[in-house]
């Protein structure tokens, strides 16, 4: 069974892929000086290109894990996130507060989707 990594460096692979399954590392935002739903669009935007080049899309979403550095901002992201997800095709999801690498950071995700059939 052969395992595709992509974007790889020493420390991670952006995508590993292996037996139809497509885990993607940790996505924030391009530009962490706004505000929690603009970080959550751009961290969205950026899981969606990496699923597109992996040959998959939202739809294909198993399972999502969002890390907010503040509770407090946990509706506010929840606007932006249930716009973003396809209707019907909601994924088993956890979200939890967390010390993120750098302070200005508010949001990260971390994907575990399926291939595209």
């Amino acid at each position: 069974m052969s395992i595709t990594r992509m974007e790889t460096t020493e420390r991670m692979s952006r995508i590993v892929m292996h037996n139809g399954t497509i885990y993607l590392c940790g996505q924030v935002a391009e530009d962490a000086t706004k505000d929690i739903q603009e970080q959550t669009r751009s961290m969205l935007s950026r899981v969606d290109g990496l699923l597109a080049k992996a040959g998959s899309d939202r739809e294909h979403i198993l399972s999502a894990t969002i890390y907010l550095r503040d509770m407090k901002d946990f509706a506010a992201m929840n606007e932006i996130w249930d716009a973003w997800v396809p209707s019907g095709h909601a994924p088993a999801r956890a979200c939890v507060e967390a010390r993120m690498a750098r302070q200005e950071l508010l949001v990260e995700i971390s994907v575990v989707a399926a291939v595209k059939s």
